[in-house]
């Protein structure tokens, strides 16, 4: 690979809660020298602003009519990835069950997903090096010229197990059943819904470990870029 070095390589990972998203795009970023970008803590920080300001989460027209206020900004480093919402650190408030309850409302309005969607694209672009990035319309809507496409998937079951373990003390069975909610809510929604890319590599990630999927989508990477 003489000059393969220099071709940033845009990277997307698409799929549902709990298939492993954040953990696989950070490793994988880390282990290739890529940036990295989560872009659901962008929908999780436009969230929390208008949770914290007191906007009416049912009213989408009041959610659209402030949805270009907050200053939104995402760190890119793998190691240690930030965000900020007008200067405040929020990567621990817009964890808490209040956000998580509130984002697909927030972010099935048309005029938040054209904000943050330019966000993300402005800083995929940026990129020397390349990046990767993760969610759930990045192949299909945020960079749909991604030089590699992977959609990762696991079991209702084994989704809802990862994510009880991140939550510490949420019982499986209520965690499956908001894991549910939440796709068919961000499957349906008419603007940029979660969706496969046709060219993307689907990885069923229910019987593989965190090692084991990480390994796959650098091999898949590496691959792409050998062949750029």
């Amino acid at each position: 690979m003489e000059n393969g070095a220099a071709q940033p390589v845009i990277v997307a990972i698409d799929g549902p809660s709990g298939t492993g998203k954040s953990s696989t795009s950070k490793a994988v970023a880390a282990q290739l020298g890529l940036s990295y970008l989560d872009t659901g803590a962008q929908y999780r920080a436009i969230t929390w602003w208008m949770v914290t300001n007191g906007i009416d989460i049912e009213d989408p027209t009041a959610i659209a009519a402030v949805a270009g206020k907050p200053e939104i900004l995402s760190g890119t480093d793998p190691a240690a990835p930030t965000i900020t919402v007008d200067g405040i650190d929020v990567a621990g408030p817009i964890r808490t069950q209040e956000v998580t309850a509130k984002v697909s409302a927030v972010s099935a309005v048309p005029e938040v997903r054209a904000r943050i969607t330019e966000l993300q694209r402005s800083l995929a672009t940026a990129t020397e090096k390349g990046i990767v990035v993760e969610g759930r319309d990045i192949g299909t809507t945020v960079l749909p010229d991604a030089d590699l496409k992977v959609f990762l998937t696991a079991s209702a079951e084994a989704r809802a197990a990862r994510r009880s373990g991140e939550l510490k003390g949420a019982d499986v069975q209520s965690t499956r059943e908001a894991l549910i909610k939440r796709d068919a809510a961000d499957s349906s929604r008419k603007t940029s819904p979660l969706a496969k890319a046709d060219d993307a590599v689907e990885v069923d990630t229910t019987e593989l470990t965190l090692d084991q999927v990480i390994e796959c989508v650098v091999t898949l990477v590496e691959e792409k870029r050998a062949a750029k």
